[in-house]
């Protein structure tokens, strides 16, 4: 029978992975929107309302399951985690209630007139409502990144009779990797969004929906998506080498590297042995790893033999992170391939459209696989150098938690089916609605 702890960390598993599905969508979907209303107010073009009030139905679904998803997580830190609570909570607490009193609220209430005020409130406090929204979903972005990047980095703190209390809020909140954590999780969520519109849109020009609004809000998201892919590669660059700095054994683990070496190669495509402590059926490309990480052919990489005992398990974070950056890889590709052949032909081809639809939710993986590298990786540790996975569980019986493990993945299963049948079912019943009159209206430009 499985223990609690394994038993607890499956749950935290489950949790956080259908919780953050929907933010993923609702930090830059909000952005979406802001662009969408603030065309329509400058050229009172009808396609760009439509395109908000298509979007914005999908904006409130998402939202909402990421409401209900996200107060099953703190739950979580009291029923499975009572030791995290009682060793960080001095820091944990204060930051998820910034996040609550600054971003949640701003957006619940803001939120309404977004959705229902459009003839209630004059078009400015309307657009500023979607704008206000927008931002509470970055803010809220801001403290809860704050807070797991102080967990992979922890600073501003001292241990008083083995609790931690902060010493300066400053250095807690802009610790050293949340700068790289939180702009690479926005420009994920940007690709996250622009590739679900672009995925939905399509879906409804293969339905035969000859209206402007999928092809204009086609032709956005893959002007988004081929700008935000390379700011993505940069970034991520940065943050692998802040990683290889505060946290080596994450990076020898998402690179396969054992030993320390100078010269790493770059394993493109290898079966980590944890017994045999080595790499099998290994491709590599000769010192490319060190060249990507510390910018020298020579450069010097830890191994994993360095880190007995500290290391997290190899095979999770090896695979997880060559799944994001291969579908990384392939949004840059399908991106630019698309947006050049609108700008060629004005449309693109049905296998072009049904590529797009396959990836409409591309951006949910390579964001799950990001983030079990960044959580796994930190293993054994809950916060890094302070408490330990084991330390923090709960020690009430393994049934208990398996009971309501088995909820929760019911539950979210069925959640998940739900959410992806309405938002296609939305896409259907849009394509039955009649076309506007455009033949007095303006062309539709810089779209």
């Amino acid at each position: 029978m499985l223990d609690t702890l394994l038993l607890s960390r499956i749950q935290f598993a489950t949790n956080i992975s259908f919780h953050i599905l929907f933010p993923t969508i609702t930090i830059a979907l909000g952005w979406f929107l802001v662009f969408f209303k603030i065309r329509y107010d400058l050229t009172q073009h009808p396609v760009w309302l439509r395109a908000y009030r298509f979007w914005v139905k999908i904006f409130a679904l998402t939202f909402a399951l990421g409401v209900v998803s996200g107060i099953t997580m703190s739950f979580q830190f009291g029923t499975n985690w009572p030791g995290f609570m009682e060793k960080v909570g001095n820091i944990a607490g204060p930051l998820l209630g910034y996040e609550v009193l600054t971003a949640f609220f701003m957006e619940a209430t803001f939120l309404g007139i977004m959705l229902f005020g459009m003839k209630r409130v004059s078009p400015k406090v309307h657009t500023l409502s979607t704008i206000v929204v927008a931002v509470g979903t970055t803010i809220s972005a801001f403290w809860i990144l704050s807070l797991n990047s102080w967990m992979q980095t922890p600073a501003g703190f001292e241990l008083r009779d083995g609790i931690v209390y902060p010493t300066d809020w400053f250095a807690v909140i802009f610790n050293p990797s949340f700068p790289y954590r939180f702009f690479h999780m926005l420009l994920a969520s940007g690709l996250t969004a622009s590739f679900l519109i672009a995925g939905v849109s399509s879906y409804r020009l293969l339905k035969k929906d000859d209206k402007h609004a999928p092809q204009v809000t086609l032709k956005v998201a893959l002007t988004v998506a081929a700008i935000l892919a390379p700011l993505q590669v940069f970034v991520g660059d940065l943050h692998g080498l802040n990683t290889l700095e505060h946290q080596p054994q994450k990076v020898a683990a998402m690179e396969g590297a054992w030993e320390t070496e100078k010269g790493l190669p770059l394993v493109l495509f290898a079966i980590p042995n944890e017994h045999t402590r080595s790499n099998d059926f290994a491709i590599e490309i000769p010192k490319a790893a060190s060249l990507i990480l510390t910018h020298d052919l020579d450069g010097e990489i830890k191994g994993l033999n360095e880190f007995q005992g500290e290391h997290p398990p190899i095979k999770p974070v090896f695979f997880g992170f060559r799944i994001m950056v291969g579908i990384g890889m392939l949004m840059i590709i399908v991106a630019y391939f698309s947006r050049f052949t609108l700008w060629r032909n004005k449309k693109l081809n049905s296998w072009q459209l049904k590529l797009l639809v396959y990836m409409s939710f591309s951006g949910w993986i390579a964001t799950l696989a990001g983030w079990y590298v960044t959580e796994i990786g930190r293993q054994p540790y809950l916060v890094s150098g302070i408490l330990t996975v084991e330390e923090a569980v709960t020690l009430v019986p393994s049934s208990n938690v398996a009971i309501s493990l088995a909820a929760y993945l019911l539950t979210y299963l069925v959640l998940l089916v739900v959410y992806i049948k309405t938002l296609f079912y939305t896409a259907d019943k849009a394509v039955q609605v009649e076309e506007y009159d455009y033949s007095t209206m303006p062309e539709v430009t810089n779209a």
